[in-house]
């Protein structure tokens, strides 16, 4: 009874191995594929050579959409600031003085043109009566041709003062009117780009992030576009996973993921993500083949996955596991 009992619990083992390896056989291969947890970094520099005056944070700070993270001055800069400003006064008072004519100046051209028309009539008055004396021989030819000649001086001058009245009344060329305004235009566009540029001495965040680096340093001196602070939108980080085109059969977007990051713990359960983007790597990251005959050479693409909920502790550079369907695996 003993013997039999034992062959049955022997041969159930038997049964017991055999299943498990059938199960194990039927169920596809997998890669452990590693990958790393990334997230939007952004480099924060000024357009203007300037000197740290603040630097409200510092790393690892917190930091929301629009707070001021560095803070700059030039001197310089503000002087030119100034300038400018008083270069838009003086080009709209010259506009206005082309565009417009006081009413002394009209009235000294009045009177002006009334001197010379008064001339005119003592210089007619003259040569009418040096005229008449001429035909009665008391005066020479030389007194009438003096006469005559101020009488022309005295019609020309007549008509340079109705023109200097018509100029006064009418104001400036069209010309002189277009200068004047594009003189205008160019002042106000040089205060807007100096405007610009003080704008840049106060340097905030475009988004809600963490800082990663700072090497904005009170009384540093920075040129433009050198980098000031950096920082990491810590709360949307994703997974990358850079895989061999044999492993891709079947993969689409949307496919939902469960990746393991170890840095979470070992008790952490595995993050839900669901895959975003399906993009092809450069020649470079190419797997190339080692066979004379029957291989080939095999792109890398990069996919993409993103945490289907958040996940705190989630940090760039952390790396991502996988277990990745390998039915479509290449010899080795």
């Amino acid at each position: 009874m003993k013997n039999t009992r034992n062959a049955l619990l022997a041969v159930l083992a038997v049964l017991a191995v055999a299943a498990l390896l059938v199960w194990t056989v039927r169920q596809p291969a997998t890669y452990l594929v590693q990958g790393e947890v990334e997230a939007t970094r952004i480099d924060l520099s000024a357009l203007i050579t300037a000197r740290v005056s603040e630097t409200p944070v510092g790393f690892g700070s917190r930091v929301s959409a629009g707070d001021i993270v560095v803070q700059l001055e030039s001197p310089q800069l503000r002087a030119q600031l100034e300038t400018a400003k008083a270069g838009i006064a003086v080009a709209r008072a010259n506009r206005d003085l082309t565009f417009s004519t006081r009413p002394e100046t009209i009235a000294a051209a009045e009177a002006q043109l009334a001197k010379a028309v008064a001339d005119v009539e003592l210089a007619q008055s003259s040569y009418d009566r040096v005229n008449q004396l001429r035909d009665s021989s008391v005066v020479s030819q030389a007194n009438l041709d003096q006469a005559s000649n101020a009488l022309n001086a005295a019609i020309q001058a007549q008509a340079a003062a109705q023109a200097n009245l018509d100029q006064a009344r009418n104001g400036a060329s069209e010309e002189q009117r277009a200068v004047a305004t594009a003189q205008v235009t160019q002042a106000e566009a040089n205060l807007t780009q100096l405007q610009a540029n003080v704008e840049e001495l106060t340097v905030t965040s475009p988004i809600d992030g963490e800082v990663t680096t700072r090497t904005a340093e009170v009384g540093k001196l920075f040129s433009a576009g050198a980098p000031l602070i950096s920082i990491v939108d810590v709360d949307h980080a994703w997974f990358t996973f850079n895989l061999r085109e044999d492993l891709l059969e079947g993969l689409e977007v949307g496919q939902p993921l469960e990746v393991r990051v170890p840095a979470l713990g070992q008790d952490h359960a595995p993050v839900p993500a669901e895959i975003t983007a399906i993009n092809v790597e450069g020649s470079y990251a190419n797997w190339r083949a080692t066979k004379a005959t029957g291989d080939f050479d095999l792109r890398t693409f990069s996919v993409r996955a993103e945490p289907t909920e958040p996940v705190d502790g989630l940090r760039p550079g952390m790396s991502a596991l996988v277990d990745w369907p390998a039915t479509a695996r290449s010899a080795e």
